[in-house]
This record gives structure tokens, C-alpha cells and sequence, in this order.
């Protein structure tokens, strides 16, 4: 049965493999990018470009014009648009901090929040986010806006899984692994591609009783 899916920051890497295999799959894509390319205009059923997620704005103009678009309800969102920096004791950035922070944690809850009026009972969102986020897991220090923000994703997306179960809407936060993405400089271990299948799988496997999990893209649970 055909989905509509809604993937944001979806031009590139992450989120234009998972718009592939969404599209594979024979589902409705919708794209929603700060900047269209070719790759993403030829894969997307829609593509809404022009969109900083940060822009609160933006998005109610953005659920108006998809009451239009979408046959039926948004089954799966995708939170996928992220920042990626470095502060350090010796090179610290507040601002930075700031802006890891409207990205990664804060528009997400505002995305999901200002769609939940096209989901229905069965829909899903998963929130991309990253083990950096985890505090048990940090080893090494660094990286002071990027694990917050994540660290805070994670925390608002398991208060959204508590407080949208009632309305049937399970909720991820999902890990896709170190990413050979532009955000760190195409140096990871795994392919884009291999990290959609994996998100992707993880969505599949989404529930009302597992709902609120952490997740590596690979099916481990990982620790907050």
C-alpha cells in the first residue's frame, strides 16, 4: 500500500537516499529542502524547496499547500535536516551552539508539531538523530553544540512518543551511522544509501509498543 512520506532536508546525502528508496518502493515522496537540485527534482513526487526549518513561518504555508497535494494523510515524517560543528574548550562557539540547536532539536519539534494535523492513527515520525546525543556513550569529549542538540532531539522525541500515543502516532530516533555525507567531509564508514536502507528498516519495524526508542540504523538499541 503506497505511504505518503515527507523527508526534510532532502536534497542530499541522507535524505535524498531515503527519497530514492521511498520512491523505489512506489510510495509518495515529498521533499522539503532549503535548496532543489536535479537529483532530488527527478525522485520526488513534490519537492517544496526554499524551506529553513528554523522558520516558523515557513512551515504552516508549507502543511497548507500539502492538504492540497497529498492523497490521503502524511503516514511517515522524517526529521533528516541537520547542522554539524565542532566547539572545543580551546574553540568554543556559542553561536554555534545556538544554531546546532534551532536545527537539530528545536525544529524538528516544530515540524512535527505543525504536521501532526495531517496524520492519523498508524503514522510515523522518525527523527534523525545521532549516538553523539548519547551522555553514556560519550567517550571523548568535544563537540559541545552537536551532543546537546542531539542529546536534547532525543529527549523531545521521547516526550512526543508519550504524548502522541494516544493518537496512535509512534515516534524513532534513529542513528543512521557514521555516514559518508558533505556533513563530515565524506569520511565515514558506511554509504548513504546503506544508511537509508537501515533507517528505513527501522521505520518498518516502528510501533506504538516500541515507540520512543533509540535506535543505531542497524537494529541495536542504543543507551541515552
Amino acid at each position: 500500500m503506497m505511504a505518503n512520506v515527507v523527508i526534510t532536508g532532502a536534497n542530499r546525502g541522507i535524505g535524498l537516499e531515503l527519497a530514492r528508496l521511498y520512491e523505489a518502493r512506489g510510495d509518495s515522496v515529498t521533499a522539503i529542502c532549503r535548496e532543489g537540485n536535479e537529483e532530488i527534482e527527478d525522485i520526488a513526487d513534490q519537492v517544496i524547496a526554499g524551506i529553513d526549518v528554523t522558520d516558523e513561518e515557513n512551515l504552516p504555508k508549507v502543511v497548507g499547500m500539502l492538504h492540497k497535494l497529498l492523497d490521503g494523510p502524511v503516514d511517515i515524517l522524517i526529521n533528516n535536516a541537520g547542522l554539524f560543528t565542532n566547539e572545543t574548550v580551546a574553540n568554543m562557539s556559542l553561536e554555534g551552539i545556538r544554531q546546532q540547536m534551532e536545527v537539530n532539536a528545536i525544529a524538528p519539534l516544530n515540524v512535527t508539531m505543525n504536521f501532526l494535523p495531517l496524520m492519523t492513527e498508524g503514522s510515523k515520525v522518525a527523527n534523525i538523530t545521532s549516538r553523539m546525543g548519547s551522555i553514556a556513550d560519550n567517550t571523548s569529549g568535544g563537540y559541545f553544540g552537536y551532543r546537546a542538540s542531539k542529546a536534547a532531539l532525543n529527549a523531545i522525541g521521547k516526550s512526543l512518543a508519550i504524548d502522541l500515543k494516544p493518537a496512535g502516532v509512534a515516534v524513532a530516533q534513529i542513528h543512521p551511522g557514521y555516514v559518508q555525507t558533505r556533513m563530515v567531509g565524506f569520511t565515514g564508514d558506511i554509504t548513504p544509501a546503506d544508511a537509508a536502507a537501515g533507517i528505513a528498516a527501522r521505520i518498518d519495524e516502528l510501533t506504538l509498543e516500541n515507540s520512543g526508542g533509540f535506535w543505531h540504523s542497524n537494529g541495536q538499541a542504543l543507551p541515552w
